[in-house]
């Protein structure tokens, strides 16, 4: 049975309008949960309602964004096939294991992990955004591709803030491609694993569909919104956004495991 919640009109405003914002922040940087899930759990869902209802949510988000870069020709299913298969079966097998698993260390040490990406992202070297080839495939990115997704689908299932912020950071150090491209491909791997890990939660029974359905239009906005202003404005609006929104989410999760 899927969960229900009762919600009064004007929480349920006001967690669209955050819903909106981080669709918008998401698309272009990633860290979207980390204003919805908190926001969910102020207007009184339980824990794992709030989360199982914030993926049903940010799957509207990140497909709306993943499709806008596809259309953009800003990421090719083909070439990142195995990045998406393995995400996907590592958003399952964390999902599963999500309520075996203890989070205290990870919770920790995730601060420091997030801001040393946005180090790396601040003195990394970006590539034009007019360089849209991508790195010739071989054995090597075959594999690299196989764990990146593993890893962080699987981390996506676990736990999920600053998912958005690793794919970008670690898709840059890995392929050394620019930040157009690797937009594309950051959303794209969320949404595979929101959309897996949103089926896990709904045979669970752990979605708030109504609630997540409403929220999930408006982070389409927001999400269409902020693809097109990264497209049209390039890697100058992108990195610093990008940079912007890695510190508040490292500053955001270190008040909240070491306070």
């Amino acid at each position: 049975m899927f969960a229900e919640f009762a919600i009064e009109p004007s929480v349920l405003l006001i967690l669209c309008a955050v819903a909106f914002t981080a669709g918008y922040i998401d698309a272009i940087a990633g860290g979207g949960g980390l204003l919805t899930i908190p926001a969910l759990l102020t207007a009184g869902l339980p824990p794992h309602l709030a989360l199982g209802t914030n993926k049903l949510a940010a799957t509207f988000g990140s497909l709306t964004a993943s499709v806008t870069y596809y259309r953009k020709r800003l990421f090719d299913p083909v070439y990142w096939r195995r990045s998406l298969l393995y995400t996907g079966i590592g958003a399952a097998l964390g999902t599963l294991l999500v309520d075996q698993l203890s989070s205290a260390a990870l919770e920790k040490y995730l601060p420091v992990v997030i801001l040393l990406a946005a180090v790396y992202t601040l003195f990394n070297r970006i590539v034009p955004d007019d360089q849209l080839e991508l790195p010739k495939q071989n054995r090597r990115l075959f594999w690299q591709q196989r764990s990146q997704g593993l890893a962080l689908g699987f981390y996506d299932g676990v736990a999920g803030p600053g998912t958005g912020a690793f794919w970008m950071v670690s898709t840059m150090a890995l392929y050394r491609i620019n930040l157009l491209l690797t937009c594309g491909v950051a959303r794209t791997m969320n949404f595979i694993s929101n959309g897996v890990s949103l089926a896990v939660f709904l045979l669970l029974g752990h979605v708030f569909i109504l609630l997540g359905l409403a929220m999930g239009l408006c982070l389409m906005a927001g999400a269409w919104l902020g693809a097109h202003s990264a497209i049209r404005f390039g890697s100058r609006f992108i990195r610093p956004v990008f940079i912007s929104v890695v510190v508040a989410i490292a500053l955001r999760l270190a008040w909240q495991a070491w306070s």
